[in-house]
């Protein structure tokens, strides 16, 4: 039986469950990655779980996200990382050492492993044939502690690549292009297997830009096959001995893949989806009340993409998938560019803005920021001038950290446009509140910084005498891991003190939910409610390691001044005995995989979230922290439920153990409505035992 390249790792990973779509399965990890944001609380719950030592092949603690350090808090959080990880046996790459993604693919991915990531876009090691998957903080903490990962094993949604990509057009460009098809939403589940002969015309840091960017599709993880492309990128890394060849068998199959689309709503979507699929097929929704309300359901074999045809595209605020061509956009008037993020900051994406730049000045309408995503590229662009040729033309030079990309610094000007080589561009994530973010390629970005205004980068030739550079992969990346400390031996890590600064709190565990469960509706939101809206970035990051105060700001955005704050209404319903509840649109907890938007409302007293559909994340976050997730059955059931309402779910004990619904009543309107009951049946038992923490702990 042929096998996607997909299953072929899955299946040697697999510790449980059978490799059939929709089941729960669980994978032996190979290694970890945690980042500042959300490791600090991933090894206060292994100190919690009194695992001494991590069992992992490798695990590697990042500083990368809080590197600007107004206060005590960051700088404590480095300290505590910096000791928890020689206690444990984890490498730490050290502040100024790099992202994450890009630090992790350069010197610790290996094809054909598996990787867990507190961190969304831990997919990026997909570039090199690896299956990365983000998730909380509990869940790869369980990882480190020589636990199983589970999830759903997935329909894998193949991507046929064929030609090669023209001049001054992007791996940045196939992706936004593939967004364009299938949007951010009714991907949960599935994983992305690119394939076909255009594959072997991109780079690894081009293959990691699409991997990256599968986190904004909503799918578990992306994969490329590893081949002579990846061989000798690790090779110029110094660990050519590390590659493997990985492709799917031929003749492995894709699909089919079944989408729910509004065929107004997503009109753009379902018209790029007869473009660019194979074996579409478009009928009324099986569900009379959606087919009623104009949803249709589609189904596709596989998407084809021609790279010859792909042009360069950018995606408006407020969302990846608001994908239109840059040739379209032209003129708008440019205030700001930002070049780096873990999708693009690699060697060859900041050479080529460095060619680009030579001998050119940066629009003095504009302010460019250049972020290198690593010290090895940073090094190399200063050894060879590259580096002098970008601070010549007027960019600034930005650390190498995540920065700017999750609001923490280079905000964009009120009522201006910001270009950006990042991967969300989600309302108010720059940090401005009404910001104008388009994501692009740092070809796109780069023509901008330098006229002034959103310009197709193929008519740099005709407007400024531009030729479009070509830049090759390094034979050789300069290679120093002095910033990167290796575990101490178990004998030596004994002798190690952990640092605790006082901004440092032990994470609360979670609790078996009442029954029947007397609830009120803390707050009503829409669709496509982020993990950024639930749990803001920026400048609040540095109270990730202190729940009780990151809880005061839960749901921020939506908090007017002068009025009563959604944790001030939580916590009064938690005072009075019932559980707090969040009422939730589609596609509820999108983006980043920060557990703390679903600890510090389980913090907060909140017991339950119903919504019609929960991001996948998110979704298992909930559960490890003891909230039970619903999804309506009859969508309108949403419109008839108030903020305030008090609802009282039934039969919670038999809902969680075996019911796939359950009914909730909403006592103040006199009427009763049905919630899904989606959990795979190792979620069940966490939840029976009050969440993933305690379930650990009682040793199952």
């Amino acid at each position: 039986m042929t096998q996607t390249l997909v299953y072929k790792i899955l299946g040697e990973h697999l510790t449980s469950g059978q490799l059939v779509a929709g089941n729960e399965i669980g994978l032996r990890i190979d290694q970890t990655l945690t980042q500042d944001a959300t490791g600090t609380t991933a090894f206060l719950l292994l100190e919690a779980m009194d695992v001494p030592r991590v069992k992992t092949e490798l695990s590697v603690s990042y500083i990368d996200h809080n590197m600007a350090q107004f206060g005590p808090e960051n700088h404590n959080d480095h300290l505590y990382l910096q000791s928890i990880a020689a206690r444990v046996g984890a490498y730490l790459s050290r502040p100024g050492n790099g992202i994450c993604h890009q630090v992790h693919l350069e010197r610790f991915g290996r094809p054909g492993r598996t990787l867990l990531g507190s961190d969304s876009h831990t997919p990026t090691g997909g570039g090199i044939g690896m299956i990365a998957i983000g998730a909380g903080g509990l869940d790869v903490a369980v990882a480190m502690g020589g636990g199983p990962f589970y999830t759903t094993c997935p329909r894998v949604i193949g991507v046929e690549l064929l030609g090669k990509l023209g001049r001054w057009v992007a791996a940045k460009d196939v992706i936004l292009r593939l967004l364009s098809i299938l949007t951010t939403r009714g991907n949960v589940g599935c994983m992305v297997e690119y394939f076909g002969p255009g594959v072997g015309s991109l780079s690894v840091p081009a293959r990691s830009t699409c991997t990256n960017m599968g986190a904004e599709l909503g799918v578990t993880a992306s994969v490329f096959p590893s081949d002579a492309v990846t061989k000798a990128f690790l090779t110029a890394q110094g660990r050519g001995d590390q590659y493997v060849h990985l492709s799917a068998d031929e003749g492995a199959e894709y699909g089919p893949i079944v989408k729910r689309l509004h065929a107004v709503r997503d009109s753009v979507a379902l018209d790029n989806i007869k473009d660019f699929c194979t074996d579409v097929d478009i009928a009324p929704a099986s569900d009379p009340d959606a087919a009623d309300d104009g949803f249709l359901d589609v189904s596709f074999g596989h998407v084809v993409i021609d790279l010859r045809e792909v042009v360069p595209l950018a995606a408006g605020s407020p969302s990846p998938d608001n994908v239109a061509a840059v040739g379209e956009l032209s003129g708008q008037k440019v205030h700001q560019v930002l070049i780096g993020s873990c999708t693009n900051s690699s060697y060859q994406d900041l050479m080529l803005c460095a060619a680009v730049l030579k001998g050119r000045s940066v629009h003095p309408d504009v302010e460019l920021g250049i972020a290198p995503g690593s010290r090895q590229v940073l090094r190399m662009l200063a050894s060879n001038g590259a580096l002098a040729d970008m601070v010549a033309s007027g960019a600034r030079i930005l650390e190498s950290s995540c920065g700017p990309c999750i609001g923490q610094g280079f905000s964009p000007a009120e009522g201006t446009v910001s270009l950006r080589t990042i991967n969300r561009n989600f309302a108010g994530r720059s940090g401005t509140k009404g910001d104008m973010v388009y994501l692009v390629s740092p070809e796109t970005a780069v023509a901008a910084a330098l006229s002034g205004e959103i310009i197709d980068p193929r008519d740099l030739s005709e407007f400024m005498d531009i030729k479009h550079p070509r830049i090759k992969s390094p034979g050789e990346f300069s290679i120093d891991d002095g910033m990167i400390i290796a575990p101490l031996d178990e004998s030596q890590a004994q002798e190690v003190e952990i640092v605790r600064g006082s901004t440092i709190v032990k994470p609360p565990a979670g609790e078996k939910l009442p029954d029947p469960l007397n609830g009120r509706v803390v707050i009503k939101v829409g669709d496509k409610i982020t993990t950024d809206h639930i749990m803001p970035a920026g400048s609040l990051l540095k109270f990730r390691s202190n729940v009780p105060e990151y809880s005061r700001y839960v749901f921020n955005c939506f908090n007017e001044e002068g009025s009563e704050s959604f944790a001030d209404r939580a916590t009064a319903v938690r005072d009075s005995g019932a559980k707090g509840v969040i009422l939730a649109g589609d596609s509820y907890g999108q983006g980043s995989s920060r557990e703390h938007a679903a600890l510090c409302p389980m913090y907060l007293g909140i017991g339950v979230v119903i919504a019609k559909a929960i991001e996948r994340i998110h979704h298992a976050n909930l559960v490890n922290f003891a909230i039970l997730p619903l999804t309506f059955v009859d969508g309108a059931d949403y419109d008839r439920i108030s903020e305030g309402d008090e609802l009282v779910v039934h039969d919670v004990a038999g809902a969680i153990e075996s019911g796939e619904t359950v009914k909730v009543s909403n006592v103040n309107q006199g009427f009763e409505f049905v919630c899904r009951v989606s959990l795979a049946p190792r979620q069940r038992e966490i939840l029976t035992a009050g969440g993933l923490l305690n379930f650990t702990r009682s040793g199952r």
